[in-house]
């Protein structure tokens, strides 16, 4: 009886990709400040959505604070809800 070969999985487009590292570790950094709103923009798209862990490699728990500190900075008028 043959047994069945695993392929190796590969991306389409080949390589492989870098370990994306959470800054605020990096930086060390306690807490997220909301009033930084130049450091917050990094973590929102262009359309003023806040970007997943996925895409920018924070922590958990630093993800969390950002979001945090979004909604907030949001509500204090020093970053837009939306981008048109």
């Amino acid at each position: 009886m043959a047994f069945k070969q695993q392929r190796k999985r590969t991306r389409p487009g080949g390589g492989s990709r870098r370990r994306k590292y959470c800054f605020f570790c990096k930086e060390k950094v306690e807490h997220v400040d909301y009033k930084d709103f130049t450091t917050l923009r990094r973590f929102m798209s262009e359309r003023g959505k806040i970007r997943s862990r996925r895409t920018t490699g924070a922590c958990r728990k630093h993800q969390n604070q950002v979001s945090n500190a979004v909604k907030r900075a949001r509500e204090m008028a020093l970053l837009p809800y939306s981008n048109r």
